[in-house]
């Protein structure tokens, strides 16, 4: 396969097709610096055709709450009160800027 840029669905999937057959190829060799390139290529391609945006903040805490095996009262322990946890987590409530600044010290949240 001639690697040249992608610019139409069907050289994506042609590129996605060759990545499956080279997958395992080894670094430094001719198969595994097409595997890298095509990579490039193709991660280019989905962050034009495919973007994703970023979540509500909401989802991002509960996410990360799931991921970390937290609930609703670790939360509240750290934004001082149940009802602000609960209220945050319905989105009856925005965060405040003190909070949002516990939330990326505590849970590593990007702000």
């Amino acid at each position: 396969m001639q690697i040249q840029p992608i610019h139409t669905e069907n050289y994506y999937q042609k590129a996605l097709d060759r990545i499956e057959e080279i997958f395992d190829a080894k670094p430094g060799t001719n198969e595994g610096d097409e595997l890298e390139i095509l990579g490039i290529l193709i991660d280019e391609y989905q962050k034009k055709h495919f973007p994703i945006d970023a979540p509500k903040p909401v989802e991002a805490i509960k996410f990360r709450m799931d991921q970390l095996g937290m609930e609703q009262k670790d939360l509240a322990q750290l934004l001082g009160s149940k009802s602000r946890a609960s209220e945050i987590l319905s989105g009856k409530r925005s965060l405040s800027l003190r909070q949002i600044k516990i939330l990326y010290r505590k849970l590593a949240i990007p702000a």
